[in-house]
């Protein structure tokens, strides 16, 4: 990982990682970034806390697969929180700090 971004929003986070062809909903297929964390890795991580409310808090991660499909992965990370997609995403490896910016 080479930057830390801070957006205004996760939405803004989200349209930086599109332009950057991170397109696909891997929240939609997160059993497979379960079954086979092995195939994953981060290449960017953004994390969002609520101004009003720090529970509000959620983490945009850039992923892209062993085959080469990039796209996004968003985890709610509040204290109260037992976020199963929270769990799944410690297991993935992360690029080192030789990895593109934003």
């Amino acid at each position: 990982m080479s930057t830390i971004y801070h957006y205004a929003s996760v939405s803004e986070a989200l349209i930086k990682l599109r332009e950057k062809g991170f397109t696909f909903d891997f929240n939609q297929n997160e059993e497979d970034i379960i079954l086979h964390p092995e195939n994953y890795t981060i290449n960017h991580i953004y994390h969002y806390e609520g101004n009003s409310n720090p529970d509000d808090s959620a983490t945009v991660y850039g992923i892209v697969s062993k085959y080469g499909l990039k796209g996004v992965f968003v985890t709610g990370t509040s204290a109260n929180s037992s976020d199963k997609n929270a769990e799944a995403i410690t297991k993935l490896s992360i690029k080192s700090k030789h990895s593109t910016s934003l």
